[in-house]
């Protein structure tokens, strides 16, 4: 049974609509991240289970409860935005007890609460300090301390991690994971960064133009992408085109035969558009490589751990990636490669209203 229930939640601003019939499921304890662009809607439906925004239409109830029209502090809701937003003339002590302090605590419970939550981000040594003299990282271990502080029944981060450095960040967002689970408190990431999302979610809702593209686990997400957006704003991935005739799963490229792990819906001859994952494509017939497509060399990027080669193909340009090796420099521009995967290392998408073949990477 679900914790969170969003029901068919929409919002609009006079006539601009920003959310469009969200439906959502929450399980108790669950970790969901919100993916999308800027401007997705992906905020908006975070102050919406908040209550900082309400409804034009849909239910949101949580535990039971339908907290649809009930104001944010009747919601039982801990929150931590972009910006901290903590106190500048109160100590770190007292922005954690800020919220327990409103709701009318009694001084020893808060003392010790405060204790407690500055253990678990650790930074009980830093209590008499103002925010001014904190990190980045440090002011947000305190905003996340001070949204938990009260006991919520659901977590709502807005892009918390943001402003800090990439360092940083993968560090902080790695505590916030143990710290959420350690706590089982149901909680909902807003983000960007596929990254973040695909490392500590879940489940992670791809959003874009106010509606749920996809919803499912960082391995579904990534890997069985179920539109064009969503297999192009997640990873890294080329596309070229197909031909499919009929109900099977072979396609062609070119000419070039290609085993799908699956059928290829739709009926007579048809286009369709093949994806890739760089890290799919091989240079060597491995064991289950069935499949091989001949193609170009046109560029090598050093990245360091792999090398990804641009190859030309007749059905368009492929991004491989290749392990770095010292003893074995990689493929030269110019030089004719055949790349191999296996039939559950490329997936179909809808041929209708494909874009020209490319290779195009998350934004």
């Amino acid at each position: 049974m679900s914790f969170l229930d969003i029901s068919g939640v929409s919002k609009s601003f006079g006539g601009n609509t920003v959310v469009r019939g969200f439906d959502l499921a929450v399980r108790r304890g669950e970790f969901i991240s919100f993916l999308g662009p800027s401007g997705c809607g992906k905020t908006t439906m975070l102050r919406m289970v908040a209550g900082f925004e309400q409804p034009s239409a849909g239910r949101i109830v949580i535990d039971g409860e339908d907290v649809t029209h009930r104001p944010p502090n009747a919601r039982r809701i801990g929150m931590v935005f972009q910006a901290y937003a903590l106190f500048p003339n109160m100590s770190v002590g007292d922005n954690v007890a800020f919220g327990l302090k409103v709701a009318g605590r009694p001084a020893a419970e808060r003392a010790k609460r405060v204790d407690e939550m500055l253990g678990l981000i650790k930074l009980a040594h830093l209590k008499d300090r103002y925010p001014y003299q904190l990190s980045g990282g440090q002011q947000q271990r305190v905003a996340l301390a001070r949204a938990l502080a009260p006991s919520p029944r659901v977590l709502l981060l807005d892009e918390p991690l943001s402003a800090l450095d990439a360092k940083i960040r993968v560090s902080l967002r790695t505590e916030i994971r143990a710290l959420q689970r350690e706590l089982g408190i149901t909680t909902i990431f807003v983000t960007h960064d596929q990254e973040e999302a695909l490392s500590i979610s879940d489940r992670i809702v791809v959003m874009s133009e106010g509606r749920i593209e996809q919803c499912g686990t960082p391995h579904e997400i990534y890997n069985r992408p179920r539109t064009r957006f969503v297999a192009g704003f997640v990873g890294t991935l080329s596309l070229v085109e197909a031909e499919a005739e009929g109900a099977g799963s072979t396609v062609t490229v070119a000419g070039q035969p290609v085993t799908l792990a699956e059928p290829v819906a739709g009926s007579g001859r048809r286009p369709v558009t093949l994806a890739f994952r760089p890290e799919a494509l091989k240079l060597d017939a491995g064991e289950g490589r069935i499949n091989a497509i001949r193609g170009t060399v046109e560029a090598a990027e050093f990245l360091g751990s792999v090398v990804r080669l641009r190859v030309a193909t007749p059905g368009g340009t492929l991004l491989a990636d290749v392990f770095n090796s010292p003893a074995a420099p990689p493929p030269a521009p110019g030089e004719t490669v055949v790349l191999h995967f296996a039939p559950g290392d490329v997936f179909a998408l809808d041929g209708e209203g494909a874009a020209p073949a490319q290779a195009i990477a998350a934004e």
